[in-house]
């Protein structure tokens, strides 16, 4: 059985809504995962207070440096161009994730294409490279994740070449259906075979951080509180059982 294979459930991906990526990449350092939280990524608006994550699978679209003979606008006029087929294949629930190499000086995506994403029930965007139309495009309700604002078109810097392969997007090595989770802290990548474990005992630690934050406001001490010794847990026991 490859990743690919594993069904990740309904139950899954509605736990990873309610829980913060700081919660996300401690469960996956304690299981070695070191590299998983997209740099120099931002969310293009800020998600309200509550709001649930952006989560979904990955769909990938790699870019690599443009070349003047070949990336004219003229390209565009092929439906089958490697960005426009991606726009129009990314299943519905998915996230679309750009390889845009960090490459900040030009947009990896328009108010355009952001809203057929939005009327295609695709579930967001992420980039490592800017958007433009960045202010039509925040009114669209898509969920964005990028590297801010950026107006000259992709063309520019951009040559996409291929759709739902192993890419890199904010030094983070994304496969096809790898698990996308971000907010208002960024994103965080969640291997499909983890994400069952890592949804289920992130819900358990923000359940103790919940107990243990409500101790340290009643003015309790670091030692013996976080990390929790016996005298807590049997505590936060107690708590759980009674609520």
């Amino acid at each position: 059985m490859t990743a690919s294979d594993i069904t990740v459930s309904d139950t899954t991906l509605e736990q990873l809504r309610h829980v913060s990526t700081a919660t996300l990449t401690t469960q996956l350092f304690k299981r070695g995962l070191r590299n998983v939280f997209l740099q120099g990524v931002a969310p293009l608006v800020k998600p309200a207070p509550g709001a649930p994550n952006l989560v979904g699978p990955a769909f990938t679209l790699r870019n690599i440096p443009a070349r003047e003979d070949i990336d004219h606008v003229g390209i565009f006029q092929d439906p089958d161009h490697p960005q426009r087929k991606a726009i129009e294949t990314a299943p519905p629930g998915s996230v679309l994730v750009q390889d845009c190499r960090g490459e900040r000086t030009v947009a990896s995506v328009g108010s355009i294409l952001a809203l057929r994403l939005a009327k295609r029930g695709v579930a967001g965007m992420v980039s490592d490279g800017p958007v433009r139309d960045s202010g039509t495009i925040a009114e669209l309700g898509l969920p964005l994740w990028c590297a801010g604002a950026s107006a000259p078109l992709n063309l520019a810097k951009h040559h996409a070449v291929d759709m739902n392969v192993p890419i890199a997007c904010g030094g983070v090595a994304v496969y096809p259906g790898d698990i996308v989770v971000a907010d208002v802290d960024g994103v965080v990548i969640v291997p499909r075979a983890m994400a069952e474990g890592v949804a289920r005992d992130s819900i358990e630690q923000e359940q103790l951080e919940a107990f243990i934050s409500q101790r340290i406001e009643e003015g309790r001490p670091l030692r013996g509180t976080y990390p929790p010794n016996e005298e807590t847990l049997a505590a936060y026991a107690q708590w759980l059982a009674q609520k």
